[in-house]
């Protein structure tokens, strides 16, 4: 079976191959000649980051991990001013981190390509929320491409980096999660000479002060030229290849559908058994193009909007046709749903109440035997992997606090840590947000050293985040706490990878596409920013990280743990490739009293518990050999078998 590098290296222009929506965006932007890549992993757009990493050193592009999306940005619009085409790769939260350079540099524009892919997550399966990238692009005055299947997605790539370079201007890719991981048939286009040689490309940037320095006298002129610049994107459009009318000429009900939406009513028309109706597929949802909306309304009576999240191509539309006094009745979100992602059933809905049709199927029943049946499905809740090193700085930090702190944490796998029976995580608010929170609950609970007055009984606070989030936005945080004397303790849970992503490295493990970097000891930054405790301990060893967080919480002052030891999935993985084993624990049945201290405190998942004999055994399938399981238990009833897994 062919691997994906090698497929989407594949020098076989017309051939058909299966991609991931992500993987196609990487292709279009080597077939772009793309010279620079820069990122932050972040689910859903972790893919094509992936495969820009794997892809870079012999197609000669520069890719790079950077902290933050902010970073990666920055790094990408460089390229573009130096004459590059660049491109910068994040999930639609990550655009808030970037947003204070993306906002402020819009108006100095571009040299080389610059596209700005960022995938959305509706209905937030693995987000924090479900904003709308579409509404960041309309306040910025930047245009967006969204596909509705992996090769557009792959050809939109292309067009987005002429489009840029035509006016020099960013562009975004919008994708959402079902478009960035649903895979299709890809056709292969050109790859450039310079891509297929593995040629690096160097670029020439012109010093332009007046351009590039974005003090108030240039940002005054930046608005108005930004303005200017958009309606002329705008009137590009109407001649976009991703958009299109197509249906009935002399059809009275429309039609409209942005990106994935378009599928969606695609389906549910041929479900429905629609044929009298022109629908405007829009590749473009902002800005959308008036002339071609011009020509889908003519003859229209009646007009619905199917589009998922936010209201902006409806907002468009309405205000178009306001404005120029036309009597057609236009509905969107009235009858499709402002939340969650958009889906057939939806589309379906929308179209028979708009049209006044029998619905083909009564959702209403399906409801009910879905619910039904829900009840008779056992829950699987998710959980840390068994042997993840994280559940045991959970412990430990449960154990030596007594359970009586609060636990402000993280973005990442260990956000897992909230729930039963760990319940070591209190709040989650953003990349990096654990510190902040930590050290603004200890003022509001505490008070810090130099105040007059200060509260007699301390709160215990605790805050937890991940080796690589602590690079992401963690820093800022650190040095505040230390500065205002705050008096917390920070676990940096340090597995080692972006674990959460797919096992990206980061600062901490010192990789990078190209080889070795420099990797920067977590523990060395909080010594040198002044922490009052630094120690590094490694979980497996539950007694030693207790005592170790014990002595932590009796320094005044900030604390810094590192609790390091290696992503238990990515160590088995690696193991497995190796042929190595691991050994396998058992339960000693004499032994077990039965106290359940192993599942109702530390929660494996490969720790079950038999009803009939009323002991804890463990499922050697899902025992990944940590051996936390014999340090937690008091009557030493867990002992590695003779025979290790592999």
């Amino acid at each position: 079976m062919a691997k994906v590098t090698d497929i989407v290296l594949m020098d076989k222009p017309g051939e058909k191959v299966l991609l991931l929506g992500n993987q196609a965006i990487a292709r279009g932007a080597l077939e772009a000649n793309v010279a620079v890549y820069a990122a932050y992993p972040g689910t859903p757009s972790s893919e094509l980051t992936d495969t820009m990493a794997m892809v870079a050193e012999k197609a000669g592009v520069y890719m790079e991990y950077s902290t933050n999306e902010k970073i990666a940005f920055e790094t990408a619009l460089a390229a573009a001013w130096s004459g590059l085409r660049a491109m910068t790769g994040m999930k639609h939260v990550g655009l808030n981190v970037a947003a204070d350079s993306f906002l402020s540099s819009v108006g100095m524009g571009v040299e080389g390509g610059f596209v700005i892919m960022v995938a959305d997550d509706p209905s937030m399966w693995s987000s924090q929320s479900e904003q709308d990238t579409r509404v960041y692009a309309k306040f910025a005055n930047v245009p967006v491409l969204e596909p509705n299947d992996p090769h557009e997605a792959k050809e939109m790539t292309k067009y987005a980096f002429e489009l840029s370079e035509k006016f020099k201007h960013f562009v975004i890719l919008r994708t959402t999660t079902r478009s960035s991981h649903a895979r299709g048939d890809v056709e292969l286009g050109e790859l450039p000479d310079e891509i297929k040689q593995g040629k690096r490309k160097f670029g020439k940037f012109k010093k332009d002060p007046s351009r590039f320095v974005d003090v108030p006298a240039n940002a005054r002129r930046f608005h108005p030229a930004i303005l200017e610049k958009i309606e002329k994107i705008r009137e590009e459009l109407n001649n976009c290849p991703f958009n299109w009318i197509e249906g009935k000429e002399d059809a009275k009900v429309g039609i409209i559908a942005p990106g994935l939406a378009y599928a969606y009513v695609k389906e549910a028309l041929a479900w429905l058994g629609v044929e009298n109706v022109k629908v405007l597929k829009l590749g473009t949802p902002f800005p959308v193009p008036y002339k071609l909306l011009e020509r889908f309304m003519d003859g229209l009576e009646r007009v619905l909007i199917v589009e998922e999240l936010e209201p902006v191509v409806e907002e468009q539309v309405k205000t178009w046709a306001f404005d120029r006094g036309l009597d057609i009745e236009i509905k969107g979100k009235e009858l499709v749903p402002r939340i969650y992602e958009m889906s057939t059933r939806r589309a379906v809905q929308a179209i028979a109440e708009f049209m006044g049709l029998e619905l083909p199927v009564d959702y209403n029943k399906l409801d009910k035997l879905y619910e039904k049946v829900s009840q008779m499905v056992p829950p699987r809740p998710p959980s840390l992997c068994p042997a993840c090193p994280h559940r045991n700085s959970f412990y430990a930090i449960k154990k030596a606090t007594r359970s009586r702190g609060i636990y402000p944490s993280d973005i990442g796998c260990y956000t897992l840590g909230l729930l039963p029976p760990l319940n070591a995580v209190d709040t989650t608010v953003a990349m990096g947000g654990s510190i902040g929170i930590a050290h603004g609950l200890d003022v509001a609970l505490n008070g810090v050293p130099g105040e007059k007055e200060r509260t007699k009984e301390k709160k215990i606070i605790v805050g937890t985040i991940g080796d690589s989030t602590f690079y992401h936005t963690g820093l800022p945080a650190l040095a505040n706490a230390i500065y205002n004397r705050s008096n917390i303790l920070v676990m940096v849970l340090d597995n080692q990878v972006t674990a959460m992503t797919g096992d990206q490295p980061n600062p901490s493990t010192g990789q990078t596409p190209h080889g070795m970097g420099k990797r920067i000891p977590i523990e060395d930054v909080a010594k040198a920013m002044g922490a009052d405790f630094v120690a590094v301990v490694d979980p497996y060893d539950i007694k030693k990280t207790y005592e170790v967080v014990k002595k932590a919480l009796e320094v005044e002052g900030v604390s810094v743990v590192v609790s390091r030891q290696i992503c238990a999935l990515h160590r088995i993985g690696q193991m497995r490739r190796r042929g190595e084993k691991w050994p396998i624990y058992y339960v000693d049945e004499e032994a077990c009293t039965g106290c359940k201290i192993c599942i109702n405190a530390y929660g494996c998942p490969a720790i079950q518990w038999d009803a009939e004999k009323k002991k804890a055994f463990v499922e050697a399938s899902m025992c990944w050999g940590c051996g936390g399981c014999a340090q937690i238990c008091p009557f030493d009833a867990f002992k590695p078998t003779e025979e290790d897994a592999q």
